[in-house]
């Protein structure tokens, strides 16, 4: 299991992840504790890359682990992945955190709730705005159980290797997933929480969408209006951010959010961003040639950027310092035609044209 996670670490964001792994009884929290130090040791040597001391830790009661939790919450250069069995399940806020990780069994729902709640703070300084759950014990399947349910009697294995063999469910964010069943979304269904699947999820987001828009049309001229596009992403689950976590289990991250929306809600075929700037030179050409060439050359600087990140790039006022837009003409070159949110209010619309 610590192999296994260890290498979701490295496909995800790397190792240096503020974790919390919840494990059996003490003496297992010491055995990961010093196999992930020792997987990590490993890679250090193998990248050429110094080991950051104090990578993983056991934060149990047994050893005062709540010395620890500040390491744990506020250093940036050492305890990353903390051990522990039920010491940080209440009571303990760390925002940084990005990961928590069942390799315990785990019986009651309110129990569950309070572990995983461990990783719910949003944590805007490191742009923290989801997190992961990494389940080897099945605990997920206690999502949405009532708190006075009376769960009904598991016999623990007498070894953890022996019954788990690899992971059940993993959850990133809002979503689980389930190997090899499929992928689920954890999200609020009725008056608790639940499990959809992408499909539903995206009927659910589907049915909102369509409630405010009616057309693609109308979508279309909804998206390229800041303020009109920001209401409308509010009304959608978890106020957009389920839509983006969306896209990335798509594997569309290539696409702006408006394609996500209008694949999901009107059947259209969506198109990544470099196909949009593409569609832009060739398909408005003749818009294009007539412009003055500093203003034509600067828009499409500017499209690039759109490429890069987004509709959102287009609108910030620092797009303007990016080196190729400067090269091209930048603010002045379209200035020339008069006021430069109208011009790019007009690229927006072509570049979203169907």
């Amino acid at each position: 299991m610590c192999l296994d996670f260890f290498e979701m670490l490295l496909q995800t964001s790397g190792p240096l992840q503020k974790t919390v792994i919840f494990c059996a009884r003490d003496t297992h929290a010491d055995a990961v504790s010093a196999e992930m130090n020792n997987l990590y040791a490993q890679w250090c040597a193998q990248n050429s890359l110094r080991r950051l001391n104090s990578y993983a830790f056991k934060c149990t009661a047994a050893v005062g682990g709540t010395q620890y939790i500040a390491d744990l919450r506020g250093s940036e250069r050492s305890h990353f992945i903390a051990t522990t069995v039920d010491l940080i399940t209440t009571g303990v806020d760390v925002p940084i955190l990005r990961n928590v990780v069942f390799f315990k069994y785990v019986r009651s729902p309110i129990a569950f709730q309070q572990m995983m709640g461990r990783g719910s703070r949003i944590h805007l300084p490191t742009n923290k705005l989801m997190f992961r759950i990494y389940d080897y014990t099945n605990a997920t399947r206690l999502l949405g159980k009532s708190f006075i349910s009376h769960p009904s009697p598991t016999q623990e294995p007498k070894e953890l290797k022996e019954e788990i063999k690899e992971k059940i469910i993993r959850v990133e964010g809002f979503a689980v997933h389930i190997n090899p069943a499929g992928t689920y979304i954890v999200t609020k269904v009725g008056d608790s929480m639940g499990m959809v699947t992408i499909e539903e999820y995206s009927q659910m987001i589907a049915t909102h969408l369509t409630r405010e828009v009616n057309t693609i049309d109308e979508l279309r001229n909804f998206w390229i209006d800041p303020q009109k596009r920001k209401e409308l992403v509010d009304l959608l689950p978890e106020d957009g951010r389920g839509l983006r976590l969306l896209r990335e289990l798509l594997k569309r991250e290539d696409c702006d959010l408006y394609d996500i929306l209008a694949e999901i809600g009107y059947g259209v075929a969506p198109k990544s961003r470099r196909e949009r700037v593409f569609a832009l030179e060739y398909k408005q050409s003749d818009w294009l040639s007539k412009l003055p060439e500093k203003t034509r050359e600067t828009l499409i600087a500017l499209s690039k950027q759109f490429e890069k990140g987004g509709i959102e790039e287009l609108e910030n006022p620092y797009v303007f310092n990016a080196p190729d837009v400067i090269k091209a003409g930048g603010l002045p070159a379209l200035k020339v035609l008069g006021e430069p949110k109208e011009i790019i209010y007009e690229t927006k619309k072509r570049l979203f044209a169907a």
